[in-house]
């Protein structure tokens, strides 16, 4: 019986990827309570952003070449840094509150990016 571990493709492995996919199921409950009126402003904006951040880590990971891995996963990281933007700009705006669990959550995913690239990088300077 083959293990389902096994199965997965490579980004599916990665646990920047996983909780990338963790904060985008957070940033969708969290924007569907802004005000109709920013569904096609800064939600619409939210969302492309935190879906920006696995899709990027999945791109690169499919990549042949470590330079280019580690171009995809800096964009991730942009994006990241975008939508952190992105909410503390709907904090100002009152659509939500400072939620703690979610700058943790960009903590996170900002660490294990930054993990994983320096890995890529030590991997590729040996």
């Amino acid at each position: 019986m083959e293990n389902r571990e096994s199965s997965k493709r490579p980004h599916e492995r990665l646990d920047a990827w996983q909780d990338s996919m963790d904060l985008v199921e957070r940033v969708y409950a969290l924007s569907a309570t802004f005000p109709d009126a920013e569904r096609f402003g800064l939600t619409s904006q939210v969302r492309r952003s935190a879906v920006s951040i696995p899709s990027n880590i999945a791109e690169g990971a499919a990549r042949r070449s470590t330079p280019d891995y580690l171009r995809f996963l800096s964009i991730a990281r942009g994006s990241l840094a975008e939508l952190d933007t992105q909410m503390k700009i709907a904090e100002r705006l009152g659509y939500t509150r400072s939620n703690g669990a979610l700058a943790d959550q960009f903590d996170l995913v900002f660490a294990k990016l930054t993990a994983l690239m320096n890995a890529l990088q030590k991997r590729g300077s040996q």
